[in-house]
């Protein structure tokens, strides 16, 4: 199950104690203080980890606590350092603080890490306190405690493109016929209700990461359908690749009114994602005995360069992928 939003409650270890310990030993007359200072808490690290691809885990059991220090003890020993926590999570996290609401690190690189909640520090031992004029202290610190805070953890997928259409318009059965991916396909609305990334290999050992997202209807960007929840998987996206259908239901308005409420969409959504490299195709070319001849009507009506595509015959899709690649690797 995808999962890209949680709330997770983390908490640092406590600093240990110092001790107040004095040598008791045959034969030392003047022994004096020895109690050693107290370990550090450990801390509370996120980390980005290729292998992770939801949050569902850390939503699922949302408390982390690092393990305290130990105290110090007598012979000068001081105690030990309690580990850091380190949990991972899929690399595209955005860390914020619940209460200021400020974006602590953006973990979007494999191995970025961002400490979260810092271990307190140990207190010192009695030994500490000696002077010339102090000879015998028994004053000693205890630990300081740990951070604690409430993160909200918002994942942002990463891929190379990303597709974009009303639902229906063939997305997931594009990415399932050039990628391993295997998305649920159906015949009735909102069959994607999760992204689903896909790797797509050219020859020549090119390759590159395709991500379907759940399709957008008019109002997405206020909340309305799936795609509020998905539009911003594809801020991260290079490329976009915009899918109209090019035989529509009559009584789902025409391909040219699909172009522009995904157009309008995007826009209002702003943030990056109407300026990204797009490539419109047509998809579903193999419903009608012309697709060139249709596609170059609806060019000459939009005023731009989209050609036909069917993800069922393989038509125009080594283009498709060609386009793609330039895109992202241009000249």
């Amino acid at each position: 199950m995808f999962k890209d939003e949680a709330r997770i409650f983390v908490r640092a270890g406590d600093g240990g104690s110092g001790a107040a310990s004095f040598r008791r030993e045959k034969f030392v007359p003047k022994g004096g203080p020895d109690g050693g200072d107290g370990g550090d808490g450990g801390s509370v690290i996120l980390f980005a980890e290729p292998s992770e691809n939801t949050l569902l885990t850390l939503a699922r059991a949302p408390h982390f606590k690092a393990p305290r220090g130990e105290n110090g003890k007598g012979d000068h020993c001081t105690g030990s350092c309690g580990t850091d926590l380190r949990i991972p999570v899929p690399v595209g996290t955005l860390v914020k603080d619940q209460e200021s609401g400020i974006v602590l690190k953006d973990l979007a690189e494999a191995g970025a890490e961002v400490k979260v909640a810092r271990g307190g520090l140990g207190g010192r031992g009695n030994s500490r306190f000696k002077s010339a004029t102090h000879q015998t202290p028994r004053e000693y610190e205890e630990g300081r405690p740990g951070e604690n805070r409430t993160l909200l953890l918002e994942l942002k997928l990463i891929a190379d493109v990303g597709l974009l259409g009303l639902p229906n318009a063939g997305k997931s059965t594009l990415i399932s016929a050039v990628s391993a991916a295997r998305p649920k396909i159906a015949d009735y609305p909102f069959t994607t209700l999760e992204p689903h990334p896909g790797i797509v290999d050219l020859p020549g050992f090119r390759r590159f990461v395709m991500m379907d997202i759940p399709g957008l209807i008019e109002g997405a960007h206020e909340g309305h359908g799936l795609g509020d929840r998905f539009l911003k998987h594809v801020e991260r996206t290079r490329v976009l690749i915009h899918l109209v259908e090019l035989v529509p239901p009559e009584e789902a308005g025409t391909p040219a009114d699909h172009f522009r409420t995904i157009l309008e969409e995007i826009r209002a959504f702003g943030r990056g994602v109407d300026t990204k490299p797009r490539i419109t195709v047509y998809s579903k070319s193999d419903l009608v005995p012309d697709p060139e001849a249709l596609a170059a009507e609806l060019n000459a009506e939009l005023g731009i360069e989209a050609y036909p595509i069917s993800a069922a015959t393989g038509h125009n899709l080594d283009r498709l992928l060609d386009d793609c690649w330039r895109l992202l690797h241009p000249a």
